[in-house]
């Protein structure tokens, strides 16, 4: 007999209220944050979407294995844990512990990059982008015209452009310092990358002595997909996909607040011994002694059981399936989404759900709003105030305009979900009454996180 009901495969063990909200009050608070949703308080947010870092639950396992932390400054025993578990996994010679993934792309980028260099990738995320950026060298997105599409299916949807990454290689090689894949694609819906094409790049920079890293943050996912998607993967383990994936490639950066099921934490990790040495000279100075790296001992030791958790099948059965259910309500309701489901949020296409509201007047922020307003759940704009601006100062629409449904880790149940369906089901309904926004100030650099808005007239 087969069953399709989804069922967590965790029990509760303790429990956090929620605060409910009145519509009046929640209008209040957009208000006061400027009609940011990063700017609110969260205890004034009933489901919490606005992203999957560092905001799931930790198993007792984990819990356990903090309260054996050994928290020396240098040489800590937690240290020697971790470093056994990534290298287990990742097969890297040099495993660089930071205090998240963005601390992880700072060291690498500031220890390899010149100005004027180019780094590609299938897509890069907004910290990424950011660290390339402000080393003036450019961040070049080179993911597959199908990564593109919101509304096209495709089995790996993230998957890097080889020919543009060919032509890039040849015709700039020597501008670039390194190729990236992000895995699954973040920015391009949380759209997986395949071994097919990850070996692609592995052979292409082979014929152009080129390093190849992984931005690693949601491998787990990636090589979850992987094996539900590729003809020849189905008989085998997450961690032996997750594993080859990481010997096709040069180095990582990860943040263990995703795929590492922690609530903070990640490292940069790679084979070239004199990277190695600048990339943890640069730790020092800024993060840590090289055996903690700007983490407590616990940290580490949380990090470590939780890379061993996230491959195992059950957990990635159920991780990726409630996502998909997420989806599959809102496509059988005609809300416009980036298909196939992703493998850790579900992305709204706020510039299709809301055609009257320019790119320019960014819709994913009237549509963030609004699920917020509405249903008091925080969401995320992916797109034009994300991504429009460009170095030299000037704005244009980004490629897609999104609001990102990102799903905490073994939080919320079922019932949470089919309450975020029937929100989004509720705002798409009545879209036709949603305004668009303006800035009202905003940061040059990263300018999503603490912009202030307010709506047009």
């Amino acid at each position: 007999m087969e069953f399709h009901t989804i069922i967590e495969p965790f029990r509760i063990k303790s429990v956090e209220s929620v605060k409910f909200t009145r519509r009046e009050d929640r209008v209040t608070a957009l208000r006061a944050a400027g009609y940011n949703v990063f700017r609110l308080h969260a205890e004034d947010v009933l489901i919490d979407l606005l992203t999957d870092s560092g905001t799931g639950a930790m198993s007792a396992a984990q819990w356990s294995a903090i309260m054996q932390a050994d928290e020396s400054y240098a040489g800590s025993r937690s240290f020697y844990r971790f470093e056994s578990v990534v290298k287990d996994l990742t097969g890297f010679a040099h495993v660089i512990p930071t205090h998240q993934g963005r601390a992880a792309e700072r060291i690498l980028f500031h220890t390899v990059l010149k100005p004027g260099q180019v780094v590609p990738n299938n897509n890069h995320f907004d910290t990424t982008r950011a660290n390339i950026e402000v080393e003036a060298a450019e961040a070049l997105d080179l993911v597959i015209h199908q990564g593109t599409v919101p509304h096209v299916i495709h089995p790996f949807k993230g998957d890097i452009d080889l020919a543009a990454l060919e032509r890039l290689l040849d015709d700039r090689g020597d501008l670039v310092p390194l190729v990236m894949v992000t895995v699954t694609n973040n920015s391009g819906g949380g759209q997986p990358v395949s071994l097919e094409n990850l070996r692609g790049v592995r052979r292409l920079c082979d014929r152009h002595r080129k390093p190849f890293f992984l931005d690693a943050c949601r491998f787990a996912e990636n090589a979850w997909f992987i094996k539900l998607r590729e003809p020849g993967q189905a008989g085998r383990t997450p961690k032996a996909i997750a594993q080859e994936m990481f010997s096709l490639a040069d180095g990582c950066t990860m943040s263990a607040k995703k795929d590492g099921l922690a609530n903070i934490g990640g490292f940069l990790a790679m084979n070239d011994p004199a990277w190695a040495e600048a990339a943890r000279n640069l730790l020092i100075l800024t993060e840590g002694f090289p055996t903690y790296g700007g983490l407590a001992g616990y940290d580490l030791e949380a990090v470590a059981r939780g890379l061993e958790e996230v491959v195992e099948e059950d957990y990635l059965r159920y991780r990726i399936r409630s996502t998909e259910y997420l989806g599959e309500k809102l496509i059988a309701a005609d809300v416009p989404i980036i298909r196939p489901p992703g493998g850790h949020a579900i992305y709204l296409d706020a510039r299709a759900l809301l055609p009257h509201v320019p790119p320019l007047a960014y819709p994913g922020i009237a549509l963030a709003n609004q699920l917020y307003v509405e249903a008091g759940i925080r969401g995320v704009e992916i797109g034009t105030v994300m991504f429009g601006m460009r170095p030299d100062g000037t704005e244009r629409p980004g490629p897609m305009d999104l609001v990102r449904l990102a799903i905490p880790r073994r939080v919320y149940t079922q019932s949470h979900i089919d309450y975020v369906a029937e929100a989004v089901i509720a705002v798409a309904s009545a879209r036709a009454g949603l305004r668009g926004y303006r800035i009202v100030s905003a940061p040059k650099t990263l300018r999503h996180f603490t912009a202030m808005f307010e709506p047009m007239a």
